[in-house]
């Protein structure tokens, strides 16, 4: 059975729907982030399950139990926000002990626990410190030993590396899963990072609108979006509309071998080409399937890769290739492209409106 369980939950704001009958169920010992843009109801849905905000339809389960009703500070949730939300009058174990004083713990108890967590989240021996002393690091660790204090069923995160530096997010994420994994603890989280939820979660949740659009293991996820949306909000921008039938896709750029359309059948669909798959190369000197050339509008340095937009000659979108260092083409160079079809994908429903950026010649 799962923890958790949100059966067709919705929120209003006034006229607004910020949740539209969501369903999700998170299980035991399952890490799940939920990810979406701005204003797309994934902290609505934090605050609806921690008792927050009120549900105005469906029901929030824990464990089986109906949570309606339920104020928050009886649920069993452990919360960490953004801000980390710390006290600045207590120090480093006032705030980590907080819960357990509310809960009227024997004073030995409370301090074997602060002692146990401050060692557990890297921070030993910091029980005195004044929260004002603390980096941005060490506050997101403190807080996170504060909502662990109370050895929650189910640990909630709203963004909460999202005040951090990058290279500080990336090392702490890390540690965040060996931790949760030695735990044992079922987590629920949001962030607008879709690197920060892939490193992170067993499950991603991609939310549009108060509505979830996609749910899968980060790798599923990646390999295959739901729909254009979810395409271009991953970072991906090689995603047009395109006539698919017979194996293949008709695009702006010429047509594209498809594969197998089984799964989302003939017609008018939202084709993406990840850019692993745009293969660049010399003019003249290309492998014969370059189709098309194109000239080099820009470059982008990503580390280990660089990026390549090259606008068409015959017109139509900009392609995204992903080249390594040496082989990237310098712009205004003129280079011939082909596109593997194994990174062609097919993506299910019909494209709306919105997805419709790049139309047909």
């Amino acid at each position: 059975m799962s923890l958790l369980e949100l059966d067709g939950v919705s929120v209003r704001y006034g006229d607004r729907r910020a949740l539209d009958g969501v369903r999700l169920a998170v299980a035991e010992g399952e890490i799940v982030c939920v990810l979406g843009p701005s204003g797309s109801g994934k902290s609505t849905l934090l605050r609806a399950v921690a008792g927050l905000t009120p549900v105005a339809g469906g029901a929030v389960r824990l464990a089986g139990r109906d949570l309606r009703g339920v104020p928050a500070h009886r649920r069993g949730l452990g919360l960490m926000f953004q801000d980390h939300q710390l006290f600045p009058q207590r120090d480093v174990a006032g705030n980590i002990a907080f819960g357990l004083r509310m809960r009227r713990e024997p004073g030995e108890r409370v301090a074997a626990r602060v002692g146990e967590l401050l060692a557990l989240v890297g921070l030993p021996g910091a029980e005195r410190r004044a929260v004002a002393t603390l980096s941005g690091g060490e506050q997101q660790r403190v807080a996170l030993a504060r909502a662990l204090a109370p050895d929650p069923r189910l640990l909630m995160l709203d963004e909460p590396l999202g005040q951090l530096d990058r290279d500080l997010r990336e090392r702490l994420v890390v540690e965040l899963r060996q931790l949760f994994g030695r735990l044992g603890s079922t987590v629920l989280a949001v962030t607008h990072d879709q690197g920060e939820a892939f490193a992170l979660a067993d499950r991603v949740v991609v939310m549009r609108a108060g509505r979830v659009v996609q749910v899968g293991a980060p790798v599923e996820v990646w390999r295959r979006p739901a729909n254009a949306f979810v395409a271009r909000f991953l970072g991906f921008r090689n995603v047009v509309t395109a006539t698919v039938g017979g194996g293949e896709a008709r695009t702006p750029w010429g047509p594209v071998p498809a594969g197998s359309t089984a799964d989302v059948g003939p017609g008018e669909r939202a084709v993406l080409v990840r850019p692993s798959g745009v293969r660049l190369s010399a003019v003249g000197d290309g492998p014969s399937g370059a189709a098309l050339t194109g000239t080099v509008a820009a470059r982008t340095f990503r580390g280990d890769h660089v990026l390549v937009l090259v606008q068409p000659a015959g017109g139509g979108p900009e392609l995204e290739a992903s080249c390594a260092l040496r082989e990237a083409p310098e712009v205004g160079a003129t280079v011939g492209v082909s596109l593997d079809p194994d990174e062609v994908v097919v993506l299910a429903g019909e494209p709306t409106d919105d997805q419709r950026l790049d139309q047909l010649p």
